[in-house]
């Protein structure tokens, strides 16, 4: 299952739904806004996590976020904390707010939603990302399974080699099994 699958898929209408009510548009319009939004995010997470560094610093973040609420329990996108994870979140995998407002500008013309909603919704998708990454992740039997990441053992050895493998195959926009031509053809939008 790709991310976005992760995201708009039917155990987490309630993620669509209360987006829609916190800003007052159509569900259809918030599920083409976060389709538009969430390849963006996740390709921003796939260059982060081609490091190392990048790679530990997600492994931190998945296993001490608590991302997953955001897709547990929707309701908790209405909190302040949630802006302010997404947009942490957007700080590490943009690097710096131009590439966000390009982002939302570029999502704003393919949607017909105002591009200050969508400047809003933006955090709140990246933080339903990490949610989503999070509960794969936490779940997956390569990342030590049941609810706990083993930091250590993924940095190191062949952890670290299936920590990138499912990572990068839950962020494949297209499941063509390549990254390359998602991170070409997010570029190409983009810049």
């Amino acid at each position: 299952m790709g991310i976005l699958d992760a995201v708009l898929g039917a155990g987490n209408a309630q993620l669509v739904t209360q987006l829609a009510n916190k800003f007052g548009i159509d569900e259809s319009d918030i599920q083409g806004v976060v389709s538009q939004l969430v390849p963006a995010v996740s390709s921003g997470i796939k260059r982060n996590a081609s490091s190392l560094d990048g790679l530990g610093g997600l492994v931190n973040a998945l296993s001490q976020g608590g991302h997953q609420r955001y897709l547990d329990s929707p309701e908790a996108l209405n909190e302040p904390s949630a802006t302010d994870d997404g947009n942490a979140i957007l700080g590490h995998v943009f690097g710096n707010k131009e590439v966000s407002r390009n982002v939302a500008s570029q999502a704003a013309a393919a949607t017909g939603v105002d591009n200050s909603v969508i400047k809003q919704l933006l955090p709140l998708v990246a933080s339903a990302v990490m949610g989503a990454l999070s509960k794969e992740t936490v779940n997956s039997s390569a990342l030590g399974g049941v609810g706990k990441l083993d930091v250590s053992s993924l940095l190191g050895g062949s952890g670290a080699s299936q920590a990138t493998q499912l990572i990068s195959s839950f962020l494949d926009a297209d499941n063509d099994g390549d990254v390359t031509d998602d991170l070409f053809n997010l570029a190409k939008k983009f810049f």
